[in-house]
């Protein structure tokens, strides 16, 4: 998104590529992969870069906001697909936090790309809040770590709508745009 926003200049703020994303139907056919220093999990390719493939003249800079938004959703599901292969379980919800679980547009592609639930919080920084719980926790301010997890609260579910084949069509056309962007710089 910070690319997205300094790099290109489409946008001021990282709040506005939604709105810019949501003015397009479709991500028209862009794929953005997000290598800019490799590929982590599960590729492993210090040599892939950043790369953007479908670029037709009918794309525009909503299409590429859309297209990096999609590539965040993405990327976590490869990561999530690699832990449930290696841990033997299976995904039942996504809970969230952080800066970009305010953008509904990505939860919801998330949701579907998924295909199970993403669950958003009613307070987005959970990680430094939960910092806080455990030094409370370890002072006696509560007492015990059920106590701290009562008062997690939900936002927004955001639950799968799109259709499966739908879904294995656009992931399989992600995997062709990482598997492009690998080893370009050997």
């Amino acid at each position: 998104m910070q690319w997205i926003r300094d790099g290109l200049g489409l946008v001021r703020s990282a709040a506005e590529i939604e709105s810019l994303a949501v003015s397009v139907a479709d991500n028209g056919g862009v794929y953005f992969v997000p290598a800019f220093a490799g590929l982590g999990a599960p590729h492993w390719d210090a040599y892939a870069r950043g790369a953007v493939f479908g670029l037709t003249r009918g794309v525009t800079a909503a299409h590429l906001a859309r297209a990096a938004l999609e590539s965040i959703a993405y990327q976590s599901a490869d990561v999530l697909d690699a832990m449930q292969k290696d841990a033997g379980i299976t995904l039942n919800e996504l809970r969230v936090d952080g800066g970009a679980a305010a953008n509904d547009l990505m939860m919801q592609f998330q949701a579907d790309v998924l295909g199970v639930p993403v669950v958003r919080p009613k307070v987005f920084e959970t990680t430094a809040l939960g910092a806080a719980y455990l030094a409370g926790l370890a002072t006696g301010v509560w007492k015990s770590a059920d106590t701290i997890g009562e008062r997690w609260q939900v936002d927004r579910r955001f639950e799968p709508a799109m259709p499966r084949e739908r879904v294995a069509e656009f992931r399989g056309q992600w995997s062709r745009a990482v598997e492009r962007a690998k080893h370009w710089a050997e």
